[in-house]
């Protein structure tokens, strides 16, 4: 029998520690999980306490193509924490894996964090090494989801524990499948080139002149080669002196064909607020313009200060973000600032870069945004200073003085892992509890 029928007849392919040939990178898959033991070969059960340990089994009945599956079910027990594992030999310090795997879910659970798909990494005494990694960003692919990471092994590690928990999940059950932890290359660095400006025209008396005197700026100050611009918010109505109706436009419209030529000519995104018009309602809207110049998509703040919604203005009602040929990104507009949503939920869905036209606020929420979620920022502002911030939250660069502009290349491949907690942009996505219900804002238990 030729040996790609002998694979598909066993429903594994395994290049495991114990077959490597020395020197050659680790690939390990394997997707069916039959077995004529207790448990299929190389993998065992982990819990911290007996009593813990869910009910895990092989199910022969649910799988994605090969006979069998690694099934944990919660059985009933709140106190359940643990699953599936399987330690992996021959990893080399330093370097670069990807880890994927699949499951399915059946009964009530937070998927987010009572479904772990993760790394632990040992040295050859068997003590951890770093912190374990999470396998976080996912995709529905029908009834199964598909988890990955692409992690690198810590200093000393010498092998890795593949681990396919369930967590505190009494009324529930998960079915993993296709695991796969294999060495690749390297991540390419991803130098992104980006400039934010300082400018607040004074009584301008008209949208042009405002507009005009921003493009002038952008033309003097942001150096060539420039992949992204940061324009304020509200940069058609500043030092107008006009309402909110008097400049607002349709999005496309003239203001975003103005932004185009700008965008075109510097061979750069630029991301710009405005002042939108569509139907009755006015937004307070920031838009998203090309390198080419065409126009990519826009967000409508959804956080308005009173001030605005008593001026006619509509709040926006979703959280959007951009794919890039750099990278993602996302958008959110000063009142924003003031709460931890709008950036968690650009965070959640990949943004690595957040970017803030902004009118005024307290700047330690910027740093508290960027930090909690892992995330450059980046601001415009007027009276809120005008930055380019880390996700560890520290100032790469600021334009201090009217009428300046900041600068800085930023490395979207770096990780920033905190020495005792590892990379908290992940662990957060897969440790936040978004499952429990939060009390109507303001309103007190009898």
């Amino acid at each position: 029998m030729r040996t790609g029928m002998v694979m598909m007849a066993l429903g594994v392919l395994l290049c495991a520690s114990s077959a490597l040939v020395f020197g050659e990178p680790l690939r390990y898959q394997q997707s069916g999980f039959e077995t004529k033991g207790e448990y299929p070969e190389g993998w065992r059960t982990w819990s911290q306490r007996p009593e813990t340990l869910p009910r895990v089994f092989v199910d022969t009945k649910v799988n994605l193509g090969q006979p069998g599956s690694l099934a944990v079910s919660g059985d009933g027990n709140t106190a359940s924490y643990g699953g599936w594992e399987r330690e992996l030999s021959s990893i080399s310090p330093g370097n670069w894996y990807q880890f994927e795997t699949s499951y399915r879910t059946e009964g009530k659970l937070a998927e987010n964090w009572q479904v772990v798909a993760r790394v632990d990494w040992r040295n050859a005494e068997g003590k951890r090494r770093g912190q374990p990694e999470y396998a976080a960003w996912a995709t529905r692919q029908g009834d199964w989801t598909k988890l990955r990471a692409t992690i690198q092994a810590p200093k000393d590690a010498t092998s890795a524990r593949l681990q396919l928990f369930l967590l505190h999940a009494p009324d529930a059950s998960v079915w993993w499948d296709e695991v796969k932890f294999t060495e690749v290359a390297s991540p390419a660095t991803r130098q992104v080139k980006v400039a934010t400006v300082n400018l607040h025209p004074q009584k301008t008396g008209a949208k042009a002149a405002s507009l005009d005197k921003f493009a002038s700026l952008v033309r003097s100050e942001v150096p060539a080669g420039t992949d992204l611009i940061l324009l304020p918010e509200g940069i058609s109505l500043v030092g107008t002196g006009l309402k909110y109706g008097d400049v607002a436009a349709a999005v496309p419209g003239p203001d975003t064909a103005f932004l185009a030529e700008l965008a075109k000519e510097k061979k750069a995104y630029i991301v710009a607020g405005l002042m939108e018009r569509e139907g009755k309602a006015l937004y307070n809207t920031t838009v998203l313009i090309g390198r080419d110049g065409k126009y990519l998509g826009k967000y409508r703040k959804v956080y308005l200060p009173r001030e605005e919604l008593e001026g006619g203005i509509t709040p926006g009602d979703s959280y959007p973000v951009f794919d890039t040929d750099f990278g993602r990104i996302g958008i959110m507009v000063c009142y924003d600032l003031f709460f931890p949503d709008p950036a968690r939920a650009l965070a959640t869905q990949g943004a690595e870069l957040i970017l803030l036209p902004i009118w005024d606020g307290p700047e330690k929420l910027a740093v508290a945004r960027a930090l909690e979620n892992g995330v450059f920022l980046m601001s415009s502002g007027y009276g809120h200073p005008t930055y380019i911030m880390d996700p560890n939250g520290e100032f790469i660069a600021r334009a201090e003085k009217n009428g300046t502009v900041a600068t800085a290349t930023i490395d979207l491949s770096k990780k920033y892992n905190d020495e005792w907690l590892g990379d908290m942009r992940t662990r957060r996505l897969r440790e936040i509890r978004t499952d429990l219900p939060i009390p109507a804002p303001g309103l007190l238990a009898d």
